[in-house]
């Protein structure tokens, strides 16, 4: 079960990472403001995510009561074959996903300039658009093949 401090503490982390970059959202910085800002934004990143591995590597399983304490053989129970292949599976839906996103962004809006000129261009533009998505779904069905071999 939750507690208060395991649902705030991510929660300020969060909003604390998100304070320098709110300016920026609003455009009423000049360029190298942002850029300072995207710089803080990035360094405060890495240092929630480095904090937070210094933390989960020293912390005491005596702070966390006699009732919380999870035997270290439960927490390690796949293998190394097994996380890297979740890992390619992901990146497989990611990154096909990514592509996708990139291939519509390009032909959508050429298929409806075509479209407006001509209406008999609709089939056409169409099957562009269709083929920027396939990419997607073709890499959604490695992961799914990926995940049944583990």
């Amino acid at each position: 079960m939750l507690t208060f401090i395991d649902f705030i503490l991510p929660l300020v982390l969060i909003i604390l990472i998100m304070v320098p970059l709110l300016k920026a959202f609003n455009g009423k910085q000049q360029k190298a403001t942002v850029k300072r800002a995207l710089s803080k934004h990035v360094v405060g990143f890495f240092t929630v995510v480095a904090l937070i591995f210094v933390v989960q590597l020293f912390v005491k399983p005596q702070l966390l009561g006699a009732e919380d304490v999870v035997p270290a053989t439960d927490l390690l129970t796949g293998t190394l074959a097994q996380g890297l292949g979740f890992v390619s599976a992901a990146l497989a839906t990611g990154l096909s996903a990514l592509g996708a996103g990139i291939a519509v962004a390009a032909a959508a809006p050429a298929a409806i300039g075509a479209f407006s000129e001509n209406e008999k261009n609709f089939g056409k533009s169409l099957i562009f658009v269709a083929l920027g998505e396939g990419v997607a779904i073709y890499g959604l069905l490695i992961s799914i093949l990926i995940i049944n071999q583990l």
